[in-house]
């Protein structure tokens, strides 16, 4: 795209994937009901979303609180145009997925391997491995598949990850014929450029393939990033309802980029991300009852730019004294 139409959105189409139903809720301490689940998926269905990951097929041992991923995949009220998604660690959790009619796998590994060890008790070679597996399981079952790659701007333990490195990743899930490779900052170390190179190098290598990133507001770069990756030719985007989210191994880290305060930038810039602002801003400002704390989401407490106010109650005499010694 070119930077100087990168203000002016002209109506361009941007698809925004919402993962607070899992990536932002398997953080929470206490446990969400499952109507209560099944609820805030519905609320952001009708909302527009392109894409919701509902939940997550793991052993309920690791996330106690995504331990309903079936029950709320199948009772969710389904809207055409979205894609439901969901997390699978392993063939077990693939079948499990498939079997609650799952429209896509969301497969998870990271490019450091240091981060990946801590992560997922594995080397990078054996997460590999497994998820080949995994994908093999999903295309006989003709299931479109997404690889979520961790650290690609960086790991805490490790530092920057060379973009190399991450290509060659990129290169080994395109070769296996997974759909789309989400690229993610998952400890919020991405910077607007670094995220403009790298972007641009997967858009170039791989045109057809499915690209969507997903950042954190850890260092309160999300929306830079989100709108150099838009320079870049990226249209697909991960955000959270309410900014919910974090990474255990990454200290003082935030959530996800939010979710409506993405879509009230785009949609001020003339971006269409075919989202109800309305209607998310409304399920963000219900999740502190659902949750039991506030949320990092600033446009849930301050409201969008054109939410207007009353003047304050003496408004009438301080303009009559204003007149008065006029």
């Amino acid at each position: 795209m070119n930077s100087q139409n990168l203000w002016q959105g002209a109506g361009r189409r941007i698809y925004m994937n919402e993962v607070g139903t899992r990536d932002g809720l398997q953080m929470e301490q206490a446990f969400v009901p499952t109507e209560d689940k099944i609820a805030l998926v519905n609320a952001l269905s009708a909302a527009g979303l392109s894409k919701i990951e509902v939940t997550a097929f793991v052993s309920p041992t690791a996330i106690p609180a995504l331990r309903d991923g079936e029950v709320v995949m199948r009772e969710i009220a389904r809207r055409p145009g979205t894609v439901y998604t969901a997390l699978v660690p392993n063939v077990r959790g693939a079948e499990r997925a498939i079997d609650a009619h799952t429209d896509e796998l969301n497969l998870v590994m990271s490019v450091s391997e240091t981060h990946n060890l801590c992560n997922l008790r594995m080397q990078r070679s054996q997460s590999f491995a497994a998820l080949e597996q995994v994908i093999a399981t999903a295309q006989q079952a003709r299931v479109p598949v997404n690889v979520s790659l961790s650290c690609c701007f960086g790991c805490p333990m490790e530092g920057d990850v060379p973009q190399a490195e991450v290509l060659a990743w990129v290169q080994r899930f395109a070769d296996l014929g997974v759909q789309g490779v989400t690229l993610c900052d998952t400890t919020g170390m991405a910077y607007p450029s670094q995220v403009h190179a790298l972007v641009a190098a997967c858009k170039a290598l791989w045109p057809q393939l499915g690209l969507t990133l997903h950042f954190h507001n850890t260092r309160g770069m999300a929306l830079a990033n989100v709108l150099a990756s838009i320079d870049a030719g990226a249209d697909r985007f991960d955000a959270s309802i309410g900014g919910l989210g974090g990474c255990p191994y990454a200290p003082g880290a935030s959530g996800n980029a939010c979710t409506e305060e993405i879509v009230h930038a785009l949609a001020l810039m003339g971006y269409d991300t075919g989202v109800d602002l309305e209607l998310v801003v409304a399920a963000a400002r219900a999740l502190p009852a659902l949750i039991g704390h506030d949320t990092p989401s600033q446009i849930a407490k301050a409201g969008c730019r054109l939410d207007l106010h009353q003047p304050p109650a003496d408004f009438a005499a301080l303009r009559e004294r204003a007149l008065a010694r006029a």
